[in-house]
């Protein structure tokens, strides 16, 4: 009888083994990369834009990497069939994604102008990849009566400032930088084609830095502009620090990199800015500030302030009217700032703030002195600390944070305070406390009553303090000395490390 199992033979009962499904997540890359390249070339894109949501977005492609793969193994699995695994160039994409996320995440964090100034870096010390050429202007004309000054200025800095006269003067001061296959006759032909230019229309009137007006060279035009004090001037420009002093009329900036600048104006101050930052002091009237960028700081405002954006720090002093500040996680409002302010992203400090007092935020600590008037305050993953100086009504909320409110001694109020996994301490012997295991309170009426403070707080401490408790705590005595030997001189004491 002939064997079954002859070698030979195919048994069709043998199940073949899973074929492996190709993957489609390099086919997608390809398509991405591909559709950007081309979007950048046709202008469309922005290539520093581009670099700027790499930086900060990087992990999202490992996220849609691991995505692509469970969808290949679900459908590898509803077909019988081997998903194919991510191979030996997938891991050395993963790395090399990884790797330059991170040096790109870095740098966008670094401030690569103050580098350049520290060390001064021009751009003629890069001669090796071509040479820079400058050049000098002046363009002057008379400006009409009520009329207003619009600036746009691509690449360059502009400084505006008050002209002795009823005519607009402009100094330029032009850098073009040609590669090393062209020569100075390429440049003088571009400055020819980029020559800034003024046109009247209406009662307004125009200055352009025409950048690109020979094409799309790398040209950096800085401006020094002087036109008559109560002209109001809007300036909108790209690349470069903004500098405005000595107005009577309004102020508009609008810059995408750089600093702006404004001092001693008496009309309106409006700023939109983009990875940038702003100063303004000694104005007149009300300042808004819109955007993202650096470090935002206003002194001595006599109108209102508003700012709304996404900015690392703010900084604000001697602000007369209403002041607000909105972004994605603070929401902050009251009537009036005689002291300070000083915010970034995890702590708020101010003094002498006049109320009422709204703010909402998460993850900062707060410490506000010299408070007066009505406050309303919630806050998560941080401390809060109030020192009040005029009592009214208030709404303190805190969660996984200790809140400590110093009040003045003589003070007449009525308090509910609630402590969920956390206790309630007070100076105020009126107050009636109960520490319980899961929930503290206190309660009571302190005086004459009067004022009403409710404040609640989860996973932390409630301290309610008479403003007097609040003093500097004396340095411990140094302990003394033992008595010197005789057999040499006393070794001198380290130096007392202390932080700036």
């Amino acid at each position: 009888m002939a064997s079954s199992s002859n070698p030979g033979s195919v048994n069709p009962m043998q199940v073949p083994p899973p074929r492996y499904r190709r993957s489609f997540s390099g086919p997608i890359v390809l398509i991405a990369v591909g559709v950007l390249f081309l979007l950048g070339t046709l202008g469309m894109l922005d290539w520093e834009r581009l670099g700027h949501w790499f930086a900060h977005y990087w992990p999202v492609l490992l996220i849609l990497a691991g995505v692509i793969k469970l969808i290949e193994y679900q459908q590898a699995q509803r077909h019988g069939t081997r998903a194919s695994g991510i191979g030996a160039g997938g891991i050395v994409l993963v790395i090399a994604l990884i790797f330059f996320g991170l040096i790109a995440t870095q740098a966008s964090h670094f401030n690569w102008g103050e580098l350049r100034d520290q060390i001064n870096i021009d751009d003629a010390d890069f001669s090796f990849l071509g040479h820079t050429y400058d050049y000098q202007d002046q363009l002057q004309q008379d400006f009409p009566a009520g009329a207003s000054l619009q600036v746009d200025d691509i690449h360059g800095a502009v400084n505006v400032t008050p002209s002795e006269d009823s005519q607009i003067h402009v100094a330029v001061h032009k850098k073009i930088n040609i590669y090393k296959t062209s020569d100075k006759s390429d440049a003088d032909k571009w400055n020819e084609g980029t020559r800034p230019k003024i046109m009247v229309n209406g009662n307004i009137v125009e200055l352009h830095a025409n950048n690109q007006g020979d094409g799309d060279h790398r040209v950096t035009t800085n401006l020094d502009v002087s036109l008559p004090r109560k002209a109001a001037v809007t300036i909108s420009t790209r690349y470069g620090d903004v500098r405005v002093t000595d107005r009577d009329g309004d102020v508009s900036v609008s810059n995408r990199k750089g600093e702006t600048s404004i001092a001693n104006v008496n009309g309106k101050v409006a700023l939109n800015l983009t990875d940038g930052s702003g100063h303004v002091s000694q104005t007149a009237s009300d300042v808004s500030v819109e955007g993202r960028g650096d470090d935002i700081s206003l002194d001595d405002i006599k109108g209102s302030a508003h700012i709304n954006g996404e900015f690392d720090s703010l900084k604000l002093a001697k602000i007369a009217k209403g002041v607000s500040f909105k972004s994605e996680r603070t929401d902050l409002g009251f009537s009036r700032l005689d002291g300070d302010l000083d915010m970034d992203s995890g702590d708020m400090r101010a003094s002498d703030l006049l109320g009422p007092l709204h703010l909402t935020t998460r993850s900062k600590d707060i410490r506000l002195t010299g408070v007066s008037g009505e406050v309303h305050l919630e806050d998560a993953n941080g401390s809060v600390e109030l020192h009040i100086n005029k009592l009214g009504g208030m709404q303190v909320e805190n969660r996984k944070g200790d809140i400590q409110i110093y009040l003045p001694d003589k003070a007449a109020f009525q308090v509910d305070a609630r402590a969920r996994g956390g206790e309630v301490d007070t100076d105020f012997s009126a107050l009636k406390v109960n520490n319980g295991d899961n929930l503290a309170t206190a309660s009571g009426t302190v005086g004459s009553g009067g004022p009403h403070l409710v404040i609640e707080d989860e996973h932390g401490t409630i301290e309610i303090r008479k403003g007097s408790t609040v003093a500097e705590t004396p340095e411990p005595p140094e302990p003394p000395q033992p008595p010197h030997s005789r057999s040499g001189p006393k070794a001198p004491e380290a130096p007392k490390v202390t932080e700036n």
